[in-house]
């Protein structure tokens, strides 16, 4: 017999997978996609994954064999953590809090994780910040039997270059492929809504679905709010629009709830927005769309441009989307250095899987395997989960990046375009104002807030807190914040590093 003793997830082909295993279609969706993760198991074994499209992590025992089988899906959408008791004990679960409530957990710091991040922002690789906590990476399976523990990988992202198509073969191809996908997303009878910016991701997710509400992010300040060409965009399509307005006081009030829901500390500015936004809809829907997936996949990332002239060089340096500190600045900051903890150890595997590719594919394969995992994704599962909504990400899918793994880079980024293919597929459906509209990010004031004595005051506190004095040296990280106030706006992004660094610590190991 098998038990569903984990799961977490949305099964997309669940129609053809119930048709394939002789499952009732008029099951509750819980009890569907928990009889498609046994019958599955039972016909497919260990390749189970390569048969479902979605988002999943689960945890199924076989009491025949006496055999525990967790697997995380091909991107890490949903996250899985384990760890070893003193006793020899497995302990594992979606969430790190599962674990730590169970018998056998100790609650330990592992330190050595804070040099890792105040480089990528974001607790990249297989550990943790709690020591012994693990996470089983994407596209892998873990098996427990008899007492010994077993990983091993079922896919990871290949790549190889198709040189027989047009652009508007390859345009042609996206959207043909998403349109397949955007009916499995969603069932008929649900009711969605989608979160929506100014870029073209969340607009074509819009475009394709029969969402009629769309929420966005705005802010005061004007020249980081994207909120007008989202209501623009909603209003070309005739659909509503919803604006979040996000002020500094909301902004930072909800810090320490979020990274406490987080689980890790999580340096992305954008993690508290979307934490607002997803607390915002939670009061009318259930379920929301979002655009995750495309840059990684496509190329929309400004420093993709860079590429050609980075090269070789690649992998000496690019450890992902972000890279605030480097080994100089944090050997001056931390009272615990170790020259042998380098972050661009953490993506060498993934360079010697890449080798012979072009510079693009590696810097995308890098953010495929490290940053989505990392920061992207956890921050999608983890606040939608805490505010009560479901997010499902329709450009996250092994059919999609399928046809960006055949892609050839000049069809990605050019000298005056990023996502060109992408954006083509988009203007099938939208305006090529919107289709093409120039990349903003999901931007956020806060490299101005933080320099606001009004707003600022737990940030000074938490720089000369005794937590801090644990980790650092007071007068060094004080000196970046200092910096940064007086003008050197660059070091926004450290200070907020080494912020919700400490803001965590103190929800975990002080508070708590």
């Amino acid at each position: 017999m098998i038990i569903v003793k984990e799961y977490r997830g949305h099964i997309r082909n669940w129609k053809t997978l119930c048709e394939a295993l002789n499952i009732d279609t008029s099951l509750s969706r819980e009890e569907r996609e928990r009889q498609i993760l046994i019958r599955a198991y039972q016909n497919w074994g260990y390749d189970m994954a390569n048969q479902m499209q979605g988002m999943f992590a689960f945890a199924l025992w076989d009491e025949e064999e006496e055999k525990l089988f967790c697997l995380r899906d091909h991107f890490g959408t949903k996250p899985f953590y384990y760890y070893m008791t003193e006793g020899g004990q497995l302990l594992y679960g979606t969430m790190i809090r599962q674990i730590m409530e169970q018998p056998g957990f100790v609650k330990e710091l592992n330190g050595e994780m804070l040099q890792l991040y105040l480089t990528l922002t974001y607790v990249a690789g297989e550990n943790t910040f709690f020591k012994g906590v693990r996470k089983l990476m994407p596209g892998r399976y873990l098996i427990w039997q008899d007492g010994k523990l077993t990983i091993e990988r079922y896919w990871k992202p290949e790549f190889q270059m198709d040189e027989s198509k047009s652009l508007e073969e390859w345009a042609e191809e996206i959207h043909s492929t998403i349109e397949e996908v955007m009916p499995e997303v969603k069932e008929k009878e649900e009711l969605a809504g989608a979160f929506l910016s100014g870029g073209v991701d969340s607009s074509y997710v819009l475009a394709l679905s029969d969402v009629e509400q769309s929420a966005s992010c705005g802010y005061d300040e004007p020249r980081f709010d994207e909120s007008p060409l989202a209501k623009e965009t909603a209003d070309l399509l005739g659909r509503e629009n919803n604006r979040c307005r996000i002020t500094p006081e909301v902004y930072f009030g909800i810090v320490p709830w979020v990274m406490y829901h987080m689980e890790q500390p999580l340096g992305d500015a954008s993690a508290i927005a979307f934490a607002i936004a997803c607390r915002e809809v939670a009061e009318h829907i259930d379920i929301c769309y979002s655009g995750e997936g495309v840059d990684e996949f496509f190329g929309g990332y400004n420093m993709y441009h860079n590429a050609e002239k980075y090269g070789e060089n690649l992998d000496t340096f690019y450890v992902g989307n972000t890279n605030i500190m480097k080994e100089d600045e944090k050997k001056r900051i931390l009272k615990h250095y170790n020259p042998d903890i380098r972050p661009v150890d953490l993506v060498a595997g993934i360079y010697k899987e890449a080798e012979g590719m072009d510079p693009l594919t590696k810097m995308s394969d890098v953010d495929i395997q490290i940053w989505l995992e990392g920061d992207i994704y956890l921050n999608v599962d983890k606040m939608s989960r805490a505010a009560g909504v479901e997010i499902r990400m329709p450009f996250t899918d092994c059919r999609i990046f399928d046809i960006a793994s055949r892609m050839p880079a000049r069809y990605k980024v050019n000298d005056g375009q990023n996502k060109v293919a992408f954006r083509t597929a988009a203007a099938k459906v939208l305006p090529e104002e919107v289709a093409f509209r120039r990349k903003l990010g999901f931007i956020v004031p806060i490299r101005i807030w933080m320099a606001d004595e009004r707003y600022n005051a737990d940030i000074r506190e938490k720089f000369q807190s005794a937590g801090a004095e644990k980790f650092f040296h007071l007068e060094g990280i004080q000196a970046i914040f200092d910096e940064y106030v007086n003008g050197k706006s660059d070091n926004w992004r450290k200070v907020w590093t080494i912020y919700t660094f400490l803001v965590w610590y103190e929800e975990y190991f002080v508070k708590r």
